[in-house]
Parts: C-alpha cells; sequence; structure tokens
C-alpha cells in the first residue's frame, strides 16, 4: 500500500518478485496505481478513462469497485477534481459516537449533550 518511491531497496526487490509471479497482482497494482494517482492529484477528469480500463480487464472484484463509483459518478468526480473535505465534519461525528458508546446506558440524554457541547468547547 506504500508509494513504491518510498520502500527500500530489499523491499522493492522483493514487491517486484511477487508481482512478476502473479500476473493478476500485477495488473491490480497497476491499476491502484493509476486510481491513487487520480486522488492525489486530483485528476478527475481521468476517471472514466480508467473505469474503462478496469472494465476491459477481468479482474471482477476490481471491476465491481469501478462501476459502483460509476452510481455517483459526479460526486465521485467532484470528490477527486475539488480541494474540498468533509474531514473536520467527519471527526466531530466520530468523536460524538465515541462520547455515546462511552455513556450508553449510563445517563440520559441531557448529561450527553453537555458532555458534546463541553468536549467540543475544549477544541
Amino acid at each position: 500500500m506504500t508509494d513504491p518511491a518510498y520502500l527500500g531497496p530489499g523491499h522493492t526487490t522483493r514487491l517486484q518478485e511477487g508481482l512478476d509471479r502473479c500476473q493478476e497482482l500485477e495488473q491490480t497494482t497497476e491499476h491502484v496505481r493509476t486510481f491513487a494517482d487520480l486522488l492525489t492529484q486530483r485528476q478527475g477528469h481521468r476517471l472514466d478513462d480508467w473505469v474503462n480500463d478496469v472494465r476491459a480487464g477481468d479482474l471482477q472484484p476490481l471491476r465491481s469497485f469501478a462501476e459502483g463509483l460509476l452510481i455517483d459518478h459526479d460526486a465521485v468526480i467532484a470528490g477527486l477534481t475539488l480541494p474540498y473535505s468533509n474531514g473536520p465534519t467527519e471527526g466531530v461525528i466520530n468523536k460524538i459516537k465515541l462520547l455515546k458508546r462511552q455513556m450508553y446506558g449510563r445517563a440520559g440524554l441531557a448529561l450527553l449533550r453537555k458532555r458534546i457541547l463541553l468536549t467540543i468547547a475544549r477544541n
């Protein structure tokens, strides 16, 4: 899962040996690396080409993933292109869910509300 540029010489050699032994793994690796470039370089305009390349291959799990991306094509393109992120919002939601789980069965909604507001106010 690491970018090959960050691998040491020993790991690079072992990775290449594994890819040389399994054609499906080599194809999967190529598609995943291309998709990672789409994500990291915000190249949403290349998504359709990537999906078509995956569909042309015989890797069913990857093909299923690619076709799933087409279900909400416009949103995926926006996510791969625009600089906006809902990461901070997801972080707050995750924190609230953690507090809710910690208090399950111990107190009422009023205390949970107060604890959430105090936690958010601290940050």
